[in-house]
């Protein structure tokens, strides 16, 4: 079989389009199974070792965020978001719905950003799109920064707190959504809201998790 180098036509062909159970104004080209959705990943693009498809699932912080977004859209009205470490683009989705003035989508993955671009089409709203780790780079300009499930590893953890600090120092607004992942910066977390959001249970310890809404302060 000749490797299909095409995320795009990739992620049309193994994902179906469904609405997300936490923020049903949303429609994503999501998976039914993860493991087999990462396994025709390896096989079709001829490649092991890659990433796991975050960007086919809609997670727990990431409809929390959505869902917080929708119901207080003064919170990102006119102003510049960046949804950092997107997966699948709902975040930056729901801000650019919610009245955003730009949205800056940025991920590692060059499938993300496939999915994202996808998406943000369904949805009839643009994004701009970024494969970086931004984390090493100068923080980017934005009024508001989005971070959905990004504390599920030290290392993460570690590198995306830096870069945090250096948002803050500058002014810029951040907003966290997590279920309790394992490295959640408790201690600096001010709580916003708080959901019962449904997710896929193969991918967590649970088919609905309490995931919460914070606000990140300065050391």
């Amino acid at each position: 079989m000749t490797p299909i180098k095409d995320p795009i036509d990739f992620i049309r062909r193994e994902t179906r389009i469904k609405p997300v159970p936490h923020a049903e104004e949303i429609r994503l080209h999501v998976a039914d199974e993860a493991m087999v959705l990462w396994q025709k990943t390896e096989d079709d693009l001829g490649e092991l070792g890659l990433a796991p498809p975050f960007w086919a699932f809609a997670w727990a912080g990431g409809q929390g965020l959505a869902r917080y977004i929708l119901d207080t859209p003064d919170l990102v009205a006119g102003k510049r978001v960046i949804d950092f470490a997107c997966g699948s683009g709902l975040v930056g989705i729901a801000a650019m719905m919610a009245g955003a003035a730009s949205c800056h989508a940025v991920d590692i993955d060059p499938f993300a950003l496939a999915a994202t671009g996808l998406n943000a089409e369904l949805n009839g709203v643009i994004l701009s799109l970024e494969m970086a780790d931004i984390t090493a780079s100068p923080p980017p300009e934005a009024d508001i920064v989005f971070c959905g499930d990004v504390f599920y590893d030290r290392e993460m953890a570690d590198k995306v707190l830096d870069l945090m600090d250096r948002l803050l120092d500058r002014g810029t607004d951040i907003l966290v959504g997590d279920p309790g992942r394992s490295y959640l910066p408790k201690t600096r977390l001010t709580e916003l809201a708080r959901y019962n959001v449904p997710v896929v249970g193969a991918l967590e310890d649970n088919e609905i998790k309490r995931t919460r809404v914070f606000r990140m302060a300065k050391k």
